[in-house]
């Protein structure tokens, strides 16, 4: 598995506009078709356009692993249509006023870290959709949980000030290892600037040499 820098709009917050399993790249309406392949051939995955609620931040809005994929109550029906015609995913609709699930939400195919402000049925879809067991807690003091937290089947990494116990608590959920970790030259929000799929890490351009040498240690070792 290799850790690839990438850039989306000249900018290196890529984690907000795209979203990635192991089969499917999730991209905005009109993104280049040179740097969709580029991205499908890092992720061994097949790319596919769509907007949710009609913009293009996938990465904000959806949570997806290898077996379903969350929508906010705000998406449209024909988004909601393609992804069931164009994909074998488990569609599901998340009927919570909060509608940035993937601020919410960090999951893999094992389990997910949910935030403390869903409700106990918004907990029931997750676990019916994404098939995983689910532990609602916050992270550093965020209950924006999804922003600060990225895993894969393989590891995972956290906001800086993530408690230690609480990571054991999270690794045992999730099944993986771990780690603190930054991007993007120390932004804390790590899931704005990672995509991570159980072929490839791909981080934004920023990203540094002691991160990469973080995100090693969580994704790698």
């Amino acid at each position: 598995m290799d850790i690839i820098k990438y850039d989306v709009y000249r900018a290196p917050n890529i984690g907000i506009y795209i979203n990635v399993n192991d089969k499917y790249v999730m991209l905005p309406m009109g993104f280049a078709e040179s740097k969709a392949e580029k991205l499908a051939k890092y992720l061994q995955a097949k790319c596919m356009y769509l907007s949710i609620a009609n913009t293009r931040l996938l990465g904000v809005l959806a949570v997806m692993n290898n077996k379903g994929i969350l929508l906010p109550k705000t998406a449209f029906q024909n988004e909601y249509d393609l992804i069931k015609k164009e994909t074998d995913l488990q569609v599901g609709v998340l009927d919570s006023k909060y509608t940035a699930l993937g601020n919410l939400i960090c999951a893999n195919d094992k389990g997910a870290i949910v935030s403390p402000w869903l409700s106990k049925e918004d907990i029931v879809t997750i676990k019916n959709v994404l098939g995983v067991e689910v532990l609602q807690k916050r992270i550093a003091g965020f209950n924006q949980v999804g922003a600060v937290m990225v895993a894969n089947n393989s590891g995972a990494v956290i906001h800086p000030e993530a408690d230690e116990e609480d990571m054991k608590i999270f690794a045992n959920v999730l099944g993986v290892r771990t780690e603190h970790s930054t991007i993007n030259n120390g932004i804390p929000f790590v899931s704005s600037g990672i995509l991570a799929n159980n072929n490839c890490i791909v981080v934004g351009t920023l990203t540094t040499g002691p991160e990469i040498m973080m995100l090693t240690r969580a994704f790698l070792n």
